[in-house]
């Protein structure tokens, strides 16, 4: 009240923090390499400096999963491994059937960018993919997703899901506009097969030790994200692929969501566990 007897009301704009963007579910797939003398080597792509997401970083293959990846006879065409197996793994339990999609859409995804595919032959024996054919496919899959279970229906192909470990899940920040809640498989590479760029959504290969892959990155060589930092140390030390692989068989995976402090040059990504994470 001033002193003439009228009433002063103060107005206050309260600001509305924006609805995160709902995460999309998406699969990686960290591809493992043995060498003749040394560390193993990690597959590495980058991605295209004009993407909406990680442009120009390298990262690990994958992508969104689709509602193409997980057809109604998805199971039939995965080796060791069905709905039921793919939720309790997962923890799904509420959405058994959308669980295969994952490993399916770590697959798809790994084919498409890298040119690499995780199946078995009608003979049993893990696919080849060096004949002209495959590329018309792998462009076929650029343009419609669907186009990768024509490939698997037509060349009898098996799904090797029993060959995928699962060992990660990450969601992206909150404050980010583009989100995705990341499951993250890791594998050894097929030996009758070689990765190349899509030259699309991928711009270069990379096959390091992680150790090489972490001195790369500090100085300045080899720009990598946080996720990709981190699960990449989960194989430091290792001597094989197949050492590497078992240490992550029966891992407990638990969800990690940074959370991003600040904005600008004091922007400061916080892990579950650091000062200041809520």
């Amino acid at each position: 009240m001033n002193g003439r007897g009228r009433v002063i009301v103060a107005h206050y704009v309260v600001p509305v923090k924006p609805t995160p963007a709902t995460p999309a579910p998406a699969a990686t797939l960290v591809l493992l390499r043995d060498r003749s003398a040394g560390p193993f080597d990690v597959l590495l792509i980058r991605r295209h400096g004009a993407s909406k997401f990680a442009a120009g970083d390298f990262v690990f293959p994958g992508g969104k999963i689709e509602a193409d990846d997980n057809p109604d006879d998805a199971a039939a065409w995965c080796r060791d491994l069905d709905s039921a197996e793919a939720a309790r793994v997962l923890g799904l339990a509420e959405g058994p059937r959308a669980a295969l999609g994952y490993w399916i859409g770590a697959i798809r995804e790994t084919f498409e960018e890298a040119g690499v595919l995780l199946a078995y032959g009608p003979d049993g024996r893990p696919a080849r993919v060096a004949d002209p054919r495959f590329a018309a496919y792998r462009r076929a899959c650029h343009a419609d997703n669907r186009a990768f279970w024509d490939m698997i229906r037509a060349e009898r192909f098996v799904l090797a899901t029993d060959r995928l470990v699962y060992f990660a899940h990450w969601i992206t920040p909150e404050v980010n506009p583009l989100r995705f809640d990341t499951r993250f498989f890791a594998a050894e590479m097929p030996a009758a097969q070689e990765a190349d760029a899509d030259e699309r959504e991928i711009t270069e290969i990379r096959w390091l030790p992680v150790r090489e892959a972490f001195d790369a990155n500090a100085r300045g060589e080899l720009p990598l994200r946080p996720p990709t930092m981190k699960n990449l140390a989960l194989f430091d030390g290792a001597k094989t692929a197949a050492e590497a692989l078992a240490r992550l068989r029966d891992r407990r995976v638990q969800t990690i969501m940074p959370r991003v402090i600040g904005e600008g040059a004091m922007r400061t990504v916080l892990m579950p566990g650091d000062p200041g994470y809520f």
